[in-house]
């Protein structure tokens, strides 16, 4: 096997995956010459198997891209769940009031909001489709990077390659983006997030509900089977004593976070927890380097946009490495890799904002904040003209979009 690429893919999940796979479909290279640096492989999904643990809910943009991959085409459909409503109420309020901000698909002409799918069937999907179309899978991890101006070598733990560009979609504490010298923010929550899946006494409704409480926000996402799965975020010692209380004491403090919108929830697996920063690269390129997704950034999971936002990502890349032939550049050229930085990184940094200041200011009003607050969704509610803008910013078809991420792949 060559150990000499055009790119070398860093990075095994959703991000790292789907990028490779839009390479080796849409981006003018031989895939044989692109390979994804992969440490740990998603298991293949079995049809019989119960929702998993981490999920993502997928925007209309995010489907795009990951059609355009060849990856949503290879999911069980049976699997997904398309949720059709949202519905957001502050602590203060009760969950079917008048304050409550909610949003129908049937409103906006559109058949749903998103969908949900777990995260390893998705990355699963892109990793096939890859290798399909005669990508390189390396199940090996990074060691160490080194970068000049002939190519970008990287020691791995059984063997060194070189590549013309390295994209680091390595996670929040990227190697790649340390050994590149891209520094980044980073601002901790000091939170945890709690992810489980749970039984509900009533039916989901095809609905995403969350409430905003004064230590953070709880999400109850739909899952194809009836059950939902919770996101909850809160602060980290509040968080670690939810995650050793036993499974009864874990469902009433539930109960009482979600103010029953449900009704009584019961635990139908294992809890999980991850960590909570926000993390920002001054920059996402350097010569024959490129960040993307939580390499580049990280940010508050109450919207759900983490995966989509990687997803974007992706497919700009794509294009910027597609477009290098025209420019007459290689495909490593800080040229190429602008055109990616400039179109996703003031994006990216205006929703890292809005979501920060979302969690902080929002989920934390008390007393004539929190009125404030409630009259403010209520007004929201009454507007159809604001809906439907928000509305599209949930689909995630709202401001400039990658090519590939407007218009379903044939």
């Amino acid at each position: 096997m060559s150990t000499s690429f055009d790119v070398v893919v860093v990075g095994g999940g959703l991000t790292g995956a789907c990028t490779a796979a839009l390479l080796a479909r849409h981006a003018r290279l031989d895939p044989g010459r692109i390979a994804l640096l992969a440490a740990e492989l998603p298991g293949a999904p079995s049809p019989a198997a119960p929702p998993e643990q981490r999920v993502a809910a997928i925007s209309r943009a995010g489907e795009r891209v990951l059609c355009a991959a060849g990856a949503w085409q290879r999911l069980d459909a049976a699997r997904l769940m398309p949720y059709e409503r949202m519905r957001v109420w502050h602590a203060s309020a009760a969950p079917d009031s008048a304050a409550a901000l909610s949003f129908d698909a049937a409103d906006v002409g559109e058949p749903n909001l998103g969908t949900i799918a777990g995260m390893n069937a998705l990355t699963h999907a892109c990793i096939e489709s890859f290798r399909e179309r005669g990508g390189v899978l390396l199940q090996d991890a990074l060691e160490d990077l080194a970068i000049d101006s002939a190519a970008a070598r990287l020691q791995l733990r059984t063997q060194s390659l070189t590549a013309r560009l390295v994209i680091g979609a390595d996670g929040g504490r990227s190697l790649v983006r340390e050994r590149a010298g891209l520094h980044a923010r980073v601002r901790d929550y000091r939170q945890l997030a709690i992810v489980a899946t749970v039984a509900t006494e009533r039916a989901h409704a095809a609905t995403a509900w969350q409430r905003f409480l004064p230590t953070g926000p709880l999400a109850l996402l739909p899952l194809f089977d009836g059950s939902s799965s919770i996101v909850w975020s809160l602060d980290a010692p509040v968080a670690q004593e939810l995650l050793a209380c036993d499974a009864r004491e874990f469902e009433l403090r539930l109960d009482e976070a979600s103010s029953l919108a449900l009704g009584a929830t019961r635990l139908a697996g294992a809890r999980a927890s991850f960590p909570l920063r926000s993390v920002a690269a001054h920059s996402y390129i350097a010569s024959r380097c490129a960040l993307l997704g939580d390499a580049a950034h990280t940010i508050h999971p109450l919207a759900g946009q983490g995966a989509n936002l990687g997803l974007l990502d992706a497919a700009a890349l794509c294009e910027a490495v597609a477009a290098a032939p025209a420019l007459h550049e290689d495909v490593g050229a800080l040229r190429v890799l602008r055109r990616y930085e400039q179109q996703r990184r003031t994006h990216n940094l205006a929703t890292d904002a809005a979501m920060s200041a979302f969690e902080s200011g929002f989920a934390h009003a008390r007393g004539p904040l929190a009125w404030i607050v409630n009259r403010g969704l209520g007004a929201v509610n009454r507007s159809g003209a604001l809906k439907r803008v928000l509305v599209r910013h949930a689909l995630g078809v709202g401001g400039e979009l990658p090519r590939l991420a407007r218009q379903l792949a044939a």
